[in-house]
């Protein structure tokens, strides 16, 4: 009894292992891409899918580095899940984030989630200090306004100093709604203030 109950164990064992495996993964498509054969190497013993092939591909076709490629594969494994946010990662390249910041952002298992407020705050026209500052308290999980509301403060007239003063003091998306709605409706109603002009008179 206990020698089938052994033999059991270790069947079970062997077909939750082999599940993890893609011994069939076809590797080609990332040597006709360039990948260096180490870096190949290196996917296979991380039992790279082929449905992973295919999200390296796309970072390959968008200049993303073979070393960082295998270091987005492996960070998704250690967290036992498949690599599938390529996308975001490109988007994030695209719009001036550095391949170290992405990893970084990666190894924190978000990139899906802020890279489309990421890539809008690279759009709103801060310094690259501000971004990384703003970006690094998200990683961190400190309050952060959205970079929409950061956008609609900064185009009320607000100075990049003044916005990083509010950033630190903690003011929310509603706070800043609240204050850009005031400004916004200031700067309009000065807008419409009636001039009236005089014509020379006539001799």
């Amino acid at each position: 009894m206990r020698y089938k109950l052994l033999l059991l164990a270790v069947f079970v064992l062997f077909r939750m292992s082999a599940c993890h495996q893609h011994p069939l993964t076809d590797y080609r498509p990332l040597d006709r891409a360039g990948m260096w054969s180490s870096n190949v190497e290196q996917l296979k013993t991380l039992n790279t899918s082929d449905t992973e092939v295919a999200q390296l591909l796309k970072l390959k076709q968008a200049g993303i580095g073979d070393d960082a490629c295998v270091t987005l594969i492996t960070e998704a494994h250690k967290r036992q899940h498949l690599f599938t946010s390529a996308d975001s990662a490109i988007n994030l390249a695209r719009a001036g984030y550095t391949e170290p910041v992405i990893l970084e952002i990666a190894k924190m298992e978000q990139l899906d989630i802020i890279s489309g407020d990421a890539v809008m705050l690279r759009l709103v026209g801060l310094s690259d200090s501000a971004v990384d500052l703003i970006l690094h308290r998200r990683l961190k999980g400190q309050a952060t306004m959205s970079s929409a509301e950061i956008g609609r403060l900064k185009n009320t007239g607000l100075a990049e100093k003044q916005i990083l003063e509010r950033i630190n003091q903690g003011m929310t998306d509603t706070q800043a709604d609240k204050e850009a709605s005031v400004r916004e409706a200031t700067r309009n109603h000065a807008n419409t203030g009636f001039v009236r002009t005089r014509g020379r008179k006539s001799r």
